[in-house]
């Protein structure tokens, strides 16, 4: 049996206001196995993306017991064991790609050395950037952006990689392509991902499991195995018949949580 990534027991996120607590999600009870792909689909406002932050401790939750990585998510954090993955690919514009890539080493205070150049190399070449190095963000597609996005956050090899919609902004056949390059990297890797997305296709055809939330109250309202419907590397095709039948059977559970 593979150890926790992830473990959740009556968790409850959101935000102090002053002098009140307010709940986003509540009662979450949840157990991410190491190396899994998770989905995480739901209406707006129901907690995803606050999910997301407490696990990579950029939020303090309000009550419950979270483990990540068997510890405290600030041990996994402050030994860059998690990397973190937003819609806006928030490169600097000042930097280049490989300058931007390397990021988490400057903030960090780190010597090149400890990020060897043929790390940044590997990476690049994973996201199909190489070539790219002395570009600048407006120099790229927005695409491009989001893989050198993605390069930065598993520069530093985290074992979890957490994806807040990293897609949402681009078209169709880019987010098509970046879909099938994300498997890849995760076949090659092992890196257990947790993935927010609003896009039912997306989430049916990318994920080992999906985790529906509920809206007002915030809640874990259902988590579907697609394994059986897939192949042993979570491989299918958009136009399998079951897959279809997994979007539309997704697309009525979502529609009972908005």
């Amino acid at each position: 049996m593979r150890a926790a990534a992830v473990e959740t027991e009556r968790l409850h996120i959101g935000y102090v206001n002053g002098r009140d607590a307010v709940t986003v999600l509540s009662e979450v009870d949840l157990l991410v196995p190491e190396g899994e792909f998770l989905m995480i689909l739901g209406p707006s406002g129901c907690g995803k993306s606050t999910l997301l932050r407490v696990i990579a401790n950029l939020l303090d939750p309000l009550g419950g017991r979270i483990a990540v990585l068997g510890g405290a998510p600030e041990a996994a954090r402050r030994a860059r064991r998690t990397g973190f993955v937003f819609q806006d690919a928030t490169l600097l514009p000042w930097r280049t790609v490989l300058q931007n890539i390397r990021l988490p080493a400057v903030v960090g205070g780190r010597q090149s050395k400890d990020l060897p150049a043929a790390r940044v190399e590997e990476v690049m070449a994973l996201l199909g950037l190489s070539g790219l190095e002395s570009r600048y963000p407006s120099q790229l597609s927005g695409g491009q952006r989001q893989r050198v996005a993605i390069a930065r956050a598993l520069v530093d090899e985290p074992e979890i990689l957490l994806m807040d919609e990293p897609f949402g902004a681009l078209d169709e056949i880019t987010r098509d392509r970046l879909n099938d390059e994300l498997l890849s990297i995760w076949r090659e890797t092992g890196t257990t991902i947790l993935f927010v997305t609003h896009s039912i296709e997306e989430a049916v055809y990318m994920g080992q499991r999906i985790m529906v939330l509920g809206a007002n109250p915030g809640r874990i309202l259902n988590v579907r195995d697609l394994r059986p419907i897939k192949s042993a590397d979570n491989a299918c095709k958009r136009e399998d018949p079951a897959i279809v039948a997994e979007i539309a059977a997704q697309r009525r559970l979502l529609a009972e949580a908005s």
